[in-house]
């Protein structure tokens, strides 16, 4: 269900009913990019079905699903028309063409393709977990991330969030985690990657490698920086934590469709997001004991 997890800690009031915030949402309705439209973003149910309202709410969180649809013109579809109308133009005017007329004639060359461009969908989705005052959302970069927050913005008229930080580093953490000295419910996984302090592009990572060998740990102990590292949470979890509070690779065991079963996809849509966001909160609380709680 999310790949990926960035956490928000909300600042700003939350609509209190799962109608309020559907209605706040279907004023920023996902449209489909127009003709001469680059790009188009919006909600829209995150039950796939139009009828549907434009949050879930189960078990005090709301789900959330934002569409982005952009005209797919590459460089190359335009640059296999161009020299042609350039040398139109510079026939029909009886000089070499500018490097402004080459500008315009390439601008028109963009819009007059761009009604013709294929349209591809990308859905990002989120959601509000309402006992820890956080907004969580499936993205592998800050940019994305800012992309739901900015369109939840415009739905909501006012929405303060800042990215969550423990009072501890993460990266100490981490490290004792490694080295077998971090929370009990926090097992080793088989993915990290180092950074020497000493050179900021020098790194080395480890996929699908047993990192209980003491081969990893010594190069933490003799000074390499800890960055990110795989964790198997309490048999319930797993994930790459990031030295910023962000999660990858989530995998919640039991979770998939084929696992939980051939029932109702409404059901099964909930059983996924209930499944996600218990193990979500219980990792949570476990992160925040060990980091001193939230700044």
């Amino acid at each position: 269900m999310f790949r990926n997890l960035r956490l928000y800690r909300l600042q700003s009031p939350w609509p209190e009913t799962e109608e309020a915030l559907s209605e706040r949402l279907a004023e920023a309705a996902f449209k489909p990019c127009g003709p001469f439209s680059e790009q188009s973003s919006g909600w829209e149910s995150p039950t796939g079905r139009d009828a549907d309202p434009f949050c879930r709410r189960v078990g005090g969180c709301d789900l959330l699903s934002l569409r982005r649809q952009t005209r797919l013109l590459p460089a190359a579809a335009i640059n296999e028309v161009l020299p042609g109308r350039i040398a139109e133009f510079e026939a029909r005017m009886g000089r070499e063409a500018s490097r402004k007329d080459r500008r315009q004639l390439r601008d028109d060359v963009y819009g007059e393709l761009l009604p013709k461009a294929l349209l591809r969908s990308q859905r990002v989705r989120g959601f509000h977990l309402a006992s820890e005052e956080l907004i969580a959302i499936d993205a592998s970069s800050p940019a994305r991330a800012e992309l739901f927050l900015d369109q939840l913005r415009l739905a909501l008229g006012t929405l303060v969030v800042r990215p969550l930080v423990f009072r501890q580093p993460v990266a100490g953490l981490l490290m004792q985690t490694l080295l077998g000295q971090g929370p009990r419910e926090l097992q080793v996984g088989r993915e990290c990657r180092m950074q020497d302090p000493a050179a900021a592009k020098s790194s080395v990572q480890w996929l699908d490698m047993d990192l209980a060998d003491d081969n990893a740990r010594k190069l933490v102990r003799d000074g390499l920086k800890l960055q990110r590292l795989g964790v198997e949470f309490d048999g319930v979890l797993s994930c790459v934590i990031d030295q910023d509070a962000a999660f990858r690779k989530i995998r919640v065991p039991g979770s998939d469709a084929a696992e939980i079963g051939d029932e109702d996809p409404l059901a099964r849509l909930d059983a996924e997001f209930v499944m996600l966001t218990g193990s979500m909160r219980r990792l949570l609380t476990v992160l925040k004991q060990a980091l001193n709680g939230y700044e």
